[in-house]
């Protein structure tokens, strides 16, 4: 697989005045970047100006002489009065495996021969760069890179960058060279307080960076983390090996104790050519939405000393390094409307309505706004223009609006006064907010859920028999789907045969696990693998019933928030519950039998032996793809059960903690994106086949 390209369809200039206007709005962004403020453009927007401009350039090499694009940060950046010990220079990109070839063979030019000294590959961290300066050890100075040879000095933010020790083991002195960035908890977090001191919200986690840097009068600190790519000698030392590598370079930065790429989890890898340089670029850019933090390409590097200083710098950008930028996963564009659904728990869930946008390869039309606490907090108006986020699978959600774009006139994104689905009242104790009906207002959603083939799996009872059945008052709650007659089946349905077929169907799910019984309840926070956990951990559904919110806290994912969340909506479901008992559904977990059977409620045996543990135990195993041969019935939900009974545990990435991939071929045979990242980390990966043979004694 290839990283997708960062720049899908060119601009193009249509003379002078569409060139003037293309440098002046290049500008403003680049100043509003560099003041702290939220951008105008999106990088995409950003980067597809830029390469229409340099290609206006190119073509018109007369009208061009006071052209900015030739100057580290287009020349918006401030100047700053801190001299750098040498140059700290921006880097080139290119947005395509073609466009690297061709930044190859530009370096196989000034070098007169094939590259020798090989390649580094390493993510490009998507946040501010800065020198920090250790003198004997200590950290004395922080600077911006400025315009490339003058810098600011933010030397206030010493001491809340993770990564940036104030103290060193050793009294070395250098210059550490390398991207201050919010993570994306971090990011997060200073939402939250920027928030609760009154302040507009960030647009994009670049951009709170830079303004962080800069902001010495805030009644508040931010907490950042830094990574270094590079260092510099500094008042005449010899820190740095003679001759080093890059490699050996950030080697000796890492052992002096300061945090660099080659510790992040995407890592600094070393290759003897470009087709090789190419592929790490894929498995980096495979990995990027699992990082915790953002990356916006993926920089390779000529690893020689030597080779670098043969190959030399130019007036923006060193000629021995490239960043290869990847697909967006940062958009902005205009929030039009928000519509309100309910779930099948009773939850409101509010979704943007947005202008279509490209995000990382498809057309982002919708996006999530989570719930009314997150829209305020974030400040949202009908007509802001918003930066949205997409990073592989995710679902898009909205950032922050860009508050100096919000047109006149607009208004805060209204709040539903009564629920959107029933017109009745609405819980707003929390957060997110609830019909005060809870899942009774939403009953068609919950009856298909519990229908679906992860919970009860009644095959056959869609949307339409749904709907048919409740409308003709038959089915209330979940309960009354195992009160209904062939006869009553017969007539939602239109057909005997249909009919007699489902009242088959019943009659299987009335004998399925707890685990699938308690899921189909709706609880809120207690979806298949929570309801597997308090199945396994009480055995019956008369011990989960009695058991208090500290019992629950036993359970591991309970924290104690939703422990009595989980007693006191079992507790309002007290008549449906009997109800299932009436109609003879099963409520003991097969696998684990109740405290009457033998065993006690943490789930060891009456003589006090431990439970088996199968053959996954202490492992963590991470499914991705269709599965085939004996687990080809297995949807996702299936193979998390699967796993945890074999005493595993079903994990979402694929991480340094991933004991074992599940993974089929994908499309064309390529290789998925978590199969890559696998491969990366050295996690051992099996085909469906061989897994299914691993934990054939606790197949279905």
């Amino acid at each position: 697989m290839t990283a997708s390209p960062a720049v899908e369809a060119p601009l193009v200039l249509s003379g002078s005045v569409a060139y003037e206007d293309a440098l002046g709005r290049l500008r403003a962004a680049s100043r509003a970047y560099y003041a702290g403020e939220n951008s105008p453009l999106d990088d995409a927007s950003y980067d597809a100006l830029r390469l229409a401009v340099l290609a206006w350039e190119a073509e018109h090499p007369g009208e061009a002489a006071a052209s900015p694009t030739g100057l580290v940060a287009d020349g918006a950046a401030p100047e700053g009065d801190v001299a750098h010990t040498t140059r700290l220079l921006s880097l080139d990109n290119v947005f395509g495996p073609e466009q690297l070839l061709a930044w190859d063979a530009s370096l196989r030019r000034r070098l007169g021969r094939d590259v020798e000294g090989g390649f580094t590959v390493e993510p490009k961290l998507d946040g501010a760069a800065v020198a920090a300066r250790y003198r004997d050890g200590r950290l004395t100075q922080v600077v911006t890179r400025g315009d490339g040879t003058h810098g600011e000095d933010v030397s206030h933010v010493v001491g809340s960058v993770v990564g940036l020790p104030e103290r060193l083991a050793e009294p070395v002195t250098f210059e550490v060279r390398g991207e201050v960035l919010f993570t994306r908890e971090q990011f997060e977090t200073a939402q939250e307080v920027r928030a609760a001191h009154g302040g507009a919200p960030f647009a994009n986690p670049r951009n709170a960076v830079a303004g962080t840097l800069r902001a010495k009068d805030r009644p508040y600190r931010l907490e950042m983390t830094f990574w270094a790519y590079g260092a510099a000698e500094l008042d005449g030392g010899s820190f740095l090996p003679a001759g080093a590598t890059h490699a050996e370079v950030l080697a000796a930065v890492s052992a002096a104790g300061v945090r660099t790429t080659a510790d992040t989890p995407a890592g600094l890898h070393v290759v003897d050519t470009i087709a090789e340089a190419q592929e790490r670029v894929d498995a980096i850019g495979a990995l990027r939405a699992g990082l915790p933090f953002g990356i916006d390409g993926v920089v390779v590097k000529a690893n020689s000393a030597a080779e670098q200083a043969e190959a030399g710098l130019g007036s923006r950008f060193p000629y021995w390094a490239i960043a290869y930028k990847l697909s967006a996963v940062e958009r902005q564009t205009v929030l039009r409307d928000v519509v309100w659904e309910v779930g099948r728990t009773g939850v409101l869930a509010p979704t943007a309505v947005l202008d279509p946008v490209e995000i990382d390869g498809s057309t982002v039309s919708r996006a999530t706004l989570h719930n009314p606490a997150d829209i305020a907090r974030r400040g949202l108006h009908l007509g802001d223009t918003v930066t949205v986020h997409k990073a592989g699978d995710i679902i898009p959600r909205v950032q922050a609006p860009v508050v100096e774009l919000r047109p006149e006139g607009a208004e805060p994104v209204p709040l539903p006064a009564v629920c959107p689905n029933c017109g009745g009242g609405i819980d707003k104790s929390q957060e997110r907010w609830r019909c005060a009906k809870g899942a009774g207002c939403a009953l068609a959603p919950l009856i298909e859920y519990a229908a679906g083939r992860d919970v009860l799996d009644i095959d056959g009872l869609g949307r339409t028999y749904v709907k048919a059945l409740i409308d003709s008052g038959l089915v209330t709650d979940v309960a009354d789907l195992f009160t209904l007659t062939e006869e009553q089946l017969s007539a939602a349905a239109g057909s005997a045969r249909r009919g007699a077929k489902l009242a088959e169907q019943f009659a299987l799910a009335r004998n399925r696990p707890l685990s699938r019984v308690f899921c189909a309840l709706g609880i809120r926070g207690t979806g298949r693998r929570m309801s597997r956990r308090l199945a396994d951990h009480f055995g019956t559904m008369e011990a989960i019933r009695a058991a208090s919110a500290e019992d629950l806290l036993a359970v591991e994912g309970i924290g104690p928030e939703k422990a009595p969340v989980v007693v006191a909506e079992l507790a309002a479901l007290a008549p449906v519950v009997d109800k299932l008992i009436a109609a003879g559904v099963n409520m003991t977990e097969p696998e684990r039998p109740g405290p009457s059977a033998g065993a006690s409620a943490d789930g060891a045996a009456a003589d006090g032996s431990a439970p088996a543990e199968g053959p996954l135990a202490g492992m963590t195993v991470v499914v991705t793809g269709k599965m085939t041969g004996p687990l080809a019935s297995y949807s996702r939900s299936r193979m998390s059960e699967l796993i945890e009974r074999a005493g595993g545990r079903a994990g979402s990435g694929v991480n340094s903690g991933t004991s074992c991939l599940v993974s089929a071929p994908g499309a064309g045979g390529k290789p998925s994106s978590k199969a890559v990242a696998a491969e990366r980390l050295g996690v051992e990966v099996l085909a469906p086949e061989a897994f299914a043979e691993l934990v054939a004694d606790y197949l279905d």
